[in-house]
């Protein structure tokens, strides 16, 4: 079984062999542009890792892993116009960099291309066609709960954790599920690679809700208090309004403040005086400790994908 940076490098070399410089060029050149960006590329990793738990990785694998990918960056580019957001891994969004409605019309063919090549991958297991479906449906759910939080200051903390399952979650565990079945994995083996890849999916949404209000500036690449300053409503948040009881008003009211380094010390302290801090990091713990629970009841060596999991995890922090 190949290293999870020997099969970065390798779908790496898949996506760059791709063609992206294809008419018309505003339609294909910001996909190009997007997967360009890189990043960790964990959800193909991920895949491969799994696919590589039974046999090495070939052409449909990557195929597979790539329809992952693509389907990933597509609700990132749409994501970003709903949210505005100038960047994207320190690189002007697509919608800035062309304008919304090119990056409307390039996500919905990012959305095609990663069913094209899903569709290369399976060969006949309409299972993992199914399973991708089922994925994707949720993952708007989530981003449609989400953004309905908005406007919401009774957000409970089980819908916040449904939705953060199924806005980040679920992909993790797709990604490490449909690998496994794909490589013809046995039926148990690859519902608990999904039930580890929703644990793992969880702890890492909720460190990064950690990290944006409590993160080293130096570590994390931006200031903390992104979440404050937007009034997002994050596992923070939520357990600091139900601690708060009586003094709810005057969280609510901090949330309110205009200036907004006072706002983000304000409602930080308050985060402190609540145990909102340690509460968070008790339930990241819980998520991990939980997800490898499940990996060891896996008959197979699974010692590179905890090893990939622990290395993302320790990156994290």
């Amino acid at each position: 079984m190949r290293s999870h940076d020997e099969l970065y490098r390798e779908y790496g070399k898949f996506q760059q062999a791709l063609n992206f410089s294809r008419e018309p060029v505003n339609l294909y050149e910001p996909i190009g542009y997007l997967l360009g960006l890189g990043g960790k590329r964990m959800r193909p990793v991920l895949n491969l890792l799994a696919y590589e738990l039974i046999r090495p990785a070939d052409e449909h694998a990557f195929q597979l892993a790539h329809s992952i990918e693509v389907f990933h960056n597509f609700t990132l580019m749409h994501d970003d116009i709903m949210d505005e957001a100038p960047l994207r891994r320190g690189h002007a969004t697509v919608h800035e960099r062309w304008n919304i409605p090119t990056a409307i019309l390039s996500g919905d063919l990012m959305l095609i291309q990663a069913y094209s090549s899903l569709q290369t991958a399976i060969g006949s297991k309409m299972v993992i066609w199914q399973d991708f479906n089922k994925m994707a449906e949720e993952v708007c759910k989530g981003q449609q709960m989400d953004m309905d939080f908005a406007s919401r200051a009774d957000v409970t903390m089980a819908e916040y954790l449904q939705m953060i399952d199924w806005k980040t979650a679920v992909l993790l565990a797709f990604s490490l599920k449909s690998g496994a079945t794909l490589a013809g994995a046995h039926e148990s083996v690859a519902d608990h690679l999904y039930a580890f890849g929703m644990k793992m999916g969880r702890g890492f949404q909720l460190m990064d809700d950690y990290l944006d209000t409590f993160g080293d500036p130096e570590k994390v690449g931006k200031q903390p208090g992104g979440d404050i300053i937007e009034g997002k409503k994050t596992f923070l948040l939520i357990h600091a309004l139900e601690q708060a009881g009586t003094e709810r008003s005057t969280l609510l009211e901090m949330l309110a403040e205009p200036d907004k380094e006072l706002k983000v010390r304000s409602v930080r302290s308050e985060f402190e005086k609540y145990g909102s801090d340690n509460a968070i990091l008790q339930a990241i713990e819980s998520a991990f400790r939980d997800g490898y629970a499940l990996l060891e009841r896996i008959p197979l060596d699974t010692t590179e994908l905890e090893k990939y999991v622990k290395w993302l995890e320790g990156r994290a922090y």
